[in-house]
């Protein structure tokens, strides 16, 4: 049996994919707040007063995980965990006046990584790139809980 092509399966581009994004994430954006959490941090910038729950939803994180990034980032002092004034029963996440300024500092980092990560392709490129990806990471979304189990071969 021969071996298979490898630069066309997509899971493993978009490992390799994932592995020069974490490598340029580090070196040009930083190495304390991962990208991960910048992502929570910022859905509470465009969105304040979400709950865990939904803010996991918006940046697509399983309840496990936002679990453990909100803590870091409690723990970090970024984030607080307040009560709803509106509804008593819930929590709402709230960013801290350092969880603004590092969303802010890392805003502006995170741009100029993402024209050296994109840097290849041109700009018409890059939005046929973008939309391409964001659609196959949407449909993805739709395999966590399937209606039928996923069939294997």
């Amino acid at each position: 049996m021969a071996a298979a092509d490898l630069t066309t399966h997509p899971g493993h581009l978009a490992r390799r994919l994932q592995q020069a994004h974490y490598l340029l994430w580090n070196t040009m954006v930083s190495e304390e707040i991962t990208s991960p959490q910048f992502a929570v941090l910022n859905a509470l910038v465009a969105e304040p007063g979400l709950d865990q729950r939904t803010v996991g939803e918006r940046v697509g994180l399983d309840r496990s995980t936002i679990a453990e990034v909100v803590g870091r980032l409690i723990r970090r002092e970024l984030l607080d965990k307040v009560r709803d004034p509106r509804d008593g029963r819930r929590c709402v996440l709230r960013l801290t006046d350092e969880g603004r300024r590092a969303h802010a500092r890392l805003t502006v980092r995170t741009a100029r990584m993402n024209q050296v990560f994109l840097g290849p392709l041109s700009a018409d490129e890059q939005t046929v790139f973008l939309d391409l990806i964001r659609r196959v990471a949407d449909a993805a979304e739709g395999l966590r809980h399937p209606a039928e189990p996923l069939a294997r071969a």
